[in-house]
């Protein structure tokens, strides 16, 4: 068994998934001894309820699952001599977005948000694996490519997010209003319209990220 398949069956033990492999480059930053990135995300809808059940999901404590990504992905990587990268905790901040196009799985959508082949516009990061093995894995094929009617483009209902970026201070305020209710409970309409990857994400993990990603 090869370290990716080492790396792929720790992951699924823990919900967690490999959605890419990238080449290291020089404005990495990282020890010359890592060749490769393996990015880790959630394995919905399977990796909510396996956090909740963790003991930083129940501690009552601030950045849980941040904690609980430390403690989990540092832990495989420390099994198999990898060394653990996250993208919380800056600065410094590493760049997961470089490292997300460089695989050849993720892309930049019609709307800008990182888009997954399989996991859509709900792809997100726990952490990285860097290994001392130059891997190389096939690449994939972007959906936007193929998608007729982007529904992407038209989703916002504060018209926040479109063909002409993302007005964050406008998506903020639609959230704090009353209609904002349906994007918090159930997650940002723009990526539960994408067809790819629908469904996999639960209405409970969307909540969660939404109300971090508003703020008090």
């Amino acid at each position: 068994m090869n370290r990716l398949d080492d790396i792929e069956r720790q992951a699924a033990e823990q919900g967690l998934r490999i959605l890419g492999v990238a080449p290291v480059a020089p404005g990495d930053d990282l020890p010359d001894r890592i060749k490769s990135l393996i990015l880790l995300g959630p394995d919905e809808p399977r990796f909510w309820p396996m956090f909740k059940a963790s003991d930083e999901a129940g501690d009552g404590e601030p950045d849980a699952l941040d904690r609980w990504s430390r403690r989990v992905i540092g832990r495989i990587a420390c099994d198999l001599s990898g060394k653990a990268y996250f993208p919380f905790g800056g600065p410094p901040w590493r760049p997961f977005l470089d490292w997300a196009l460089r695989t050849g799985r993720c892309w930049s959508s019609p709307v800008g948000l990182l888009i997954h082949e399989e996991m859509g516009l709900f792809v997100s990061f726990r952490g990285a694996i860097g290994i001392e093995d130059a891997v190389t894995t096939d690449t994939g094929a972007r959906p936007c490519d193929t998608c007729v009617d982007k529904p992407c483009l038209e989703a916002c209902p504060a018209g926040a997010m479109g063909a002409d970026g993302y007005d964050v201070p406008a998506c903020k305020t639609w959230l704090d209003s009353a209609p904002g209710a349906i994007c918090m409970t159930g997650g940002c309409l723009v990526r539960r319209s994408c067809p790819v990857g629908a469904g996999r994400r639960l209405a409970e993990q969307s909540a969660f990220h939404m109300e971090a990603f508003r703020g008090p």
